[in-house]
């Protein structure tokens, strides 16, 4: 029984920004940001997940190392992983898919899963209904980020927002979590507040839309909920803050923590990731917990 699985691509990320002086290729995608947030507050963590014969060897011991289980990692023969070049400017980010790993079927999802929490976190459309269908039947929590589904690509792989809705897919979600801009994608709606609440109807207990250095807004109980984003110590690369968002608070949330709590403890989690490049700097459990206390106790109990 594993505390969380998250479902979805590695990626293999060239992250181009004014802050980084000699941009490499490094490891990236949801199974690496939210599997790390969680297990640095010790929830067990697995993947279900498909890569190329070009992902390094490297990478497999790292997550290893780092406590990630990968039974459910899949090296296709003859096959590319998912890259991506990320190019950031004026807080701006474009995003260009230069390979796309093989897609992710029921078959590649084992039976005997189980698991506290499962997140669906697709990032070039890898992940169908069927894969979806299948999952629910393996956790009591199924969470989404639906930022794959809502992506399309040119000749180029230039990435574009897309519209995408599935009331078949969202009906079975009870966690929620995007930014801005994919919730509207996802609703057809532009009011943050609105469009949390046609996905909360169809179903998901819990809506999350991250914002970024502005927080994020969450929706259980019929209510709204503003938490304040957590200061980092310096800003070097935001890629990942919001998986590494999600996987804290889901590793919260499975312990039947109070939402508002989970919230602030994946608003700390991300404020790590920002410091580094990559997936280079996680907070440990009491450092992440200190920085989670300080805005629930100064900006939410207050």
């Amino acid at each position: 029984m594993f505390d969380l699985v998250t479902v979805g691509h590695f990626a293999i990320d060239l992250i181009l920004s004014s802050r980084i002086a000699e941009p490499k290729p490094t490891l990236g995608g949801p199974p690496t940001y939210v599997s790390l947030a969680a297990k640095r507050l010790n929830a067990e963590v697995s993947v279900v997940s498909k890569v190329g014969e070009d992902f390094p060897d490297e990478y497999v011991a790292w997550l290893e190392g780092n406590g990630v289980d990968l039974s459910g990692l899949k090296r296709v023969k003859g096959a590319l992983s998912t890259r991506y070049v990320l190019k950031y400017r004026d807080e701006k980010r474009r995003l260009q898919l230069k390979s796309r790993a093989p897609p992710i079927c029921p078959s590649d999802v084992q039976d005997s899963l189980k698991a506290r929490a499962i997140h669906v976190a697709p990032i070039a459309d890898e992940i169908s209904t069927d894969v979806v269908n299948k999952l629910r039947a393996s956790t009591p929590i199924l969470s989404l980020d639906p930022q794959g589904f809502v992506r399309s690509t040119d000749e180029e792989g230039n990435v574009r927002l897309k519209r995408w809705d599935k009331p078949e897919v969202f009906q079975q979600i009870d966690v929620y979590k995007s930014s801005l801009n994919e919730i509207r994608m996802a609703t057809g709606i532009k009011n943050a507040e609105l469009a949390m609440r046609k996905i909360h109807d169809r179903g998901a207990r819990i809506v999350i839309v991250t914002r970024g250095v502005e927080g994020s807004l969450l929706l259980f109980d019929g209510e709204f909920c503003r938490v304040p984003a957590c200061k980092s110590r310096v800003v070097k690369d935001p890629t990942g803050a919001g998986d590494a968002f999600t996987g804290a608070f889901l590793a919260e949330y499975v312990r039947r923590k109070d939402p508002e709590w989970c919230a602030c403890v994946g608003s700390a989690a991300a404020s790590f990731v920002v410091e580094g490049i990559g997936p280079a700097v996680f907070g440990g459990k009491e450092e992440t917990y200190g920085r989670a206390t300080e805005i629930y106790e100064r900006d939410l109990r207050s």
